[in-house]
């Protein structure tokens, strides 16, 4: 492992200075050579789901893990959209000049090293491979041992791109053990070789991230997500909202996982959506207002409300108001995505104001919570904390900068 992270600090000096055009031509190259190896990917893949299923996987984690010839279609269309993005690197930010003449300019350079550590998505292995390269950095990326073979098969056949492309192999390396050992080292840095640490999994992988990891984290908490249906919400606006908020793909982390409906409609509004998701088939787990309205809506207990089900359940309650809203998913959210349904502007500017999760949303579904629906060509992870990467993490985020400082002879008195 620490042989790993000098070679990938080695490529990564030499990925800071390759022209946007060999990064271009390499991802295109990527994702030709994936659509190449879309028969290994899938017969690797199939052994993984076979061993998952085995192993007592269902639902929406077997549903992450599994790939069909139309995802790997659509992971090597997004490594193409990454390539079509403009470089981030050497983009002047800002720039001025003091009053002494001296000009000075903040420049997007790369990170360095990036590890991402990820669980059950092969499909991340391309994603991330191709974010980072994008913005001119390496990568060391450490699968789920669910997905180890899927991931394998999609690194070679990324690896193979670069290298016909004439870049470094060793700008996307891949961990191809199992060995919870290997995450403890990346983690501690890998001898100084590591610069960033972006975990992509349960509550426990991220708990481990944060407490033991000795290099900067981009955090990805879980997606306890909310669409709160305001007293002035559209009733079918609200409904196809909060369908495909909760329903379209439950396990991914911008899936709905709370409703919260305003008191003041609730006896128009909250019947026709618990239907609605029930018909649809979502549990519904609710107060005792949300109960009321329908037999079949099981009693919350408090700790639904701090739950991402990744499942077709859902959380429901009524609340005060907006006021009650913002209350609620302070005390619950996880500061990641939340979405208000409502024709008041003017309660929808105070949603977004107040509320301080990473993506907040007026009349649209969570699940735009991805780095594809921005225009980032896809993401390395959502991030919820506060620092530098904020939301869907995509090249741009994953560059630093430096200041270029331009005189003519200037010195301090």
């Amino acid at each position: 492992m620490a042989d790993m992270g000098r070679r990938a600090r080695a490529a990564s000096r030499t990925l800071a200075l390759t022209a946007p055009e060999a990064k271009t031509q390499a991802l295109h190259a990527a994702a030709a050579a994936i659509r190449a190896a879309a028969d290994e990917i899938l017969a690797a893949n199939a052994g993984d789901v076979a061993k998952a299923k085995a192993d007592g996987m269902t639902g929406s984690f077997l549903d992450r893990l599994t790939l069909t010839p139309a995802r790997i279609a659509a992971m090597a269309e997004g490594v193409e959209q990454v390539a079509a993005l403009a470089d981030p690197v050497g983009e002047v930010t800002e720039s001025w000049t003091r009053p002494n003449g001296l000009k000075i300019e903040r420049v997007r350079t790369p990170l360095g090293v990036i590890g991402v550590i990820y669980e059950s998505r092969p499909n991340v292995t391309a994603d991330a491979a191709a974010l980072c390269l994008r913005a001119g950095n390496a990568v060391i990326l450490r699968g789920g041992s669910d997905s180890l073979a899927s991931s394998g098969a999609i690194h070679r056949a990324f690896v193979s791109g670069l290298k016909s492309a004439g870049l470094p192999e060793d700008a996307v390396q891949f961990v191809a053990v199992a060995d919870r050992a290997a995450v403890g080292l990346m983690l501690a840095g890998l001898d100084n070789n590591m610069d960033v640490i972006v975990p992509r999994g349960g509550k426990s992988l991220v708990a481990r991230v944060q407490s033991d990891a000795r290099v900067p984290v981009f955090a990805h908490l879980d997606g306890i997500n909310h669409v709160y249906v305001d007293r002035a919400a559209d009733l079918d606006m609200a409904k196809t909202v909060v369908l495909n908020a909760k329903m379209r793909r439950t396990g991914v982390c911008g899936a709905a996982e709370t409703l919260l409906v305003d008191q003041a409609v609730a006896a128009t509004h909250l019947k026709p959506l618990v239907q609605m998701l029930i018909d649809a088939g979502c549990e519904v787990r609710g107060d005792e207002a949300v109960q009321a309205v329908d037999g079949r809506v099981k009693p919350a207990a408090p700790l639904d409300w701090d739950t991402e089900y990744l499942d077709a359940i859902i959380a429901a309650k009524v609340v005060d108001g907006l006021a009650g809203a913002v209350a609620h998913i302070e005390a619950h959210g996880s500061h990641h995505t939340d979405s208000i349904v409502t024709e008041d502007e003017a309660t929808a500017e105070r949603f977004l104001a107040e509320v301080d999760s990473a993506i907040v949303l007026h009349n649209a579904s969570t699940q735009f919570a991805d780095g594809g629906e921005f225009g980032f060509g896809g993401e390395i992870g959502i991030a919820t904390g506060r620092m530098h990467a904020r939301g869907p993490v995509g090249a741009e985020q994953l560059t630093s900068f430096k200041y270029r400082i331009h005189g003519s002879g200037q010195t301090r008195p």
